[in-house]
């Protein structure tokens, strides 16, 4: 944990340099001066900002390690704040770390957590709604970030996120969790070096939603702050499956309304797709025609698609076929001139089978290599090296997602520019690469 000293000293310097309107022309100011994470000895403070069903578990995989301290918990539903609150405090209990039990803050509003001195990191675990404005904070505060995926509900706020946190300095790890995970690298290296021939063709398998009737309005749970819960995206009346079940940890409903989340596209695409970016060196840029189609709800609540299927081609001439289970098995098939691989969590295949015992050679291209998405992160605000999912990655593969998304919405073939990140052919797309905010939220 900082000292008080240091606290005060990078409080004085930042004001200072508001003050003389100097601080955003001078990123590096937080790294070098911030943080005295030189000593390997020093905790890292994390604050967690939403403890729900993702919060709760990265919050637990956080607790793992011995090198961070988590001090403070923030989430507009007051039960799952102090249940968080409460596993901290029984975790160093019983571990008897120093300021164990009972040094945890709990915050309902996440601009109060991002401002606690004792704060170094944050985990962001809220709704796809809610990442752009915690994430932009906490990096204008020069807070390091763990953001769940995917990185942003639209276009312009990934955009935006990127350019905040290159801005600032700041490390940014999205968890893309696939991307410490040896299989998935080693499928990316295999194809990146060769080893199929030539690479011409994706085909991804993901999971669908489902649809739901018309569920009335209920009452506000007076633990939920439902207007903050809400916040940029349009009101809407409470009704517990818009939100999050109030009895359990159980999959929200929020991720099957396209006000706060873009379904399945994003849920698995920000994993696979990201794969496929990955495989393809294609981590900087995109697709450069797309067409799409999916199966809408026509009634209830729920709205994202219960079937769809995404037709990319890349400027290198890969083309990446994006659906649900009735058309592609789970996972990442990578096929070229010779051979194929699949990989998916916990498994890898390949034709020819001695792709599997294939050895990389001297001179050969090797990936970003990390064992462990949670330690990968610590680690890297401890040197300052960019994470295995850094923020301008994260979002070109989210952008993936949301240019399927937009395909399949307006059912036409688009003209994609990944350098301008626009539409060449179509003024309605690319009036949906951003939406408004509910006042008074604003990026």
């Amino acid at each position: 944990m900082k000292k008080q000293n240091e606290v005060s000293r990078r409080l004085f310097l930042r004001n200072g340099l508001e003050a003389a309107g100097v601080w955003m022309a001078l990123p590096w100011v937080i790294p070098s001066l911030a943080k005295g994470r030189n000593s390997p000895n020093e905790r890292i403070g994390i604050g967690c900002i939403g403890v729900g069903r993702m919060g709760l578990s990265n919050l637990r995989n956080i607790l793992r390690f011995e090198d961070v301290q988590v001090v403070a918990v923030c989430d507009v539903d007051a039960r799952r704040a102090d249940y968080a609150r409460q596993v901290i405090v029984q975790h160093y209990g019983k571990n008897s770390r120093a300021g164990g039990a009972g040094s945890c803050a709990v915050y309902r509003d996440f601009r109060e957590l991002i401002a606690d001195p004792h704060v170094d990191a944050v985990q962001i675990c809220t709704p796809d709604h809610w990442h752009a404005l915690p994430v932009v904070a906490a990096a204008k505060a020069g807070k390091d970030i763990y953001v769940e995926k995917p990185l942003s509900l639209t276009l312009q706020e990934g955009r935006i996120i990127s350019d905040t946190v290159r801005r600032y300095g700041v490390i940014l790890q999205v968890g893309s969790q696939q991307r410490s995970d040896e299989r998935f690298r080693r499928a990316c290296e295999l194809v990146r070096n060769g080893r199929v021939g030539t690479l011409h063709t994706i085909k991804i398998g993901m999971g669908a939603d489902q649809a739901t009737d018309v569920r009335p309005p209920m009452p506000v749970p007076a633990h939920l702050d439902y207007d903050m819960w809400l916040g940029p995206a349009p009101w809407m009346p409470y009704t517990e499956q818009r939100v999050h079940p109030q009895n359990s940890y159980d999959r929200p409903g929020w991720l099957r309304i396209h006000d706060y989340c873009l379904g399945m596209i994003t849920g698995w695409g920000s994993h696979h797709l990201d794969i496929a970016q990955w495989a393809m060196d294609t981590e900087h840029t995109g697709p450069v025609e797309i067409a799409g189609r999916g199966v809408f709800p026509h009634d209830g609540l729920w709205d994202v698609p219960t079937s769809y299927h995404v037709e990319y081609t890349y400027a290198n001439g890969v083309k990446v076929f994006a659906g649900d289970h009735s058309y592609y098995r789970e996972g990442v098939l990578l096929e070229g001139s010779s051979g194929w691989i699949h990989v998916l969590r916990g498994a890898m295949d390949a034709n020819p089978k001695l792709l599997l015992t294939s050895r990389l050679k001297a001179g050969e291209i090797r990936l970003y290599r990390s064992a462990d998405h949670a330690r990968n992160f610590l680690d890297c605000i401890r040197s300052r090296r960019p994470p295995a999912a850094p923020a301008e990655v994260a979002h070109r593969s989210c952008s993936v997602c949301i240019l399927g998304d937009i395909a399949m919405r307006l059912g036409q073939t688009l003209k994609w520019d990944p350098t301008q990140e626009r539409f060449s052919n179509s003024e309605s797309a690319n009036r949906m690469l951003s939406r408004s905010m509910r006042s008074p939220w604003k990026l």
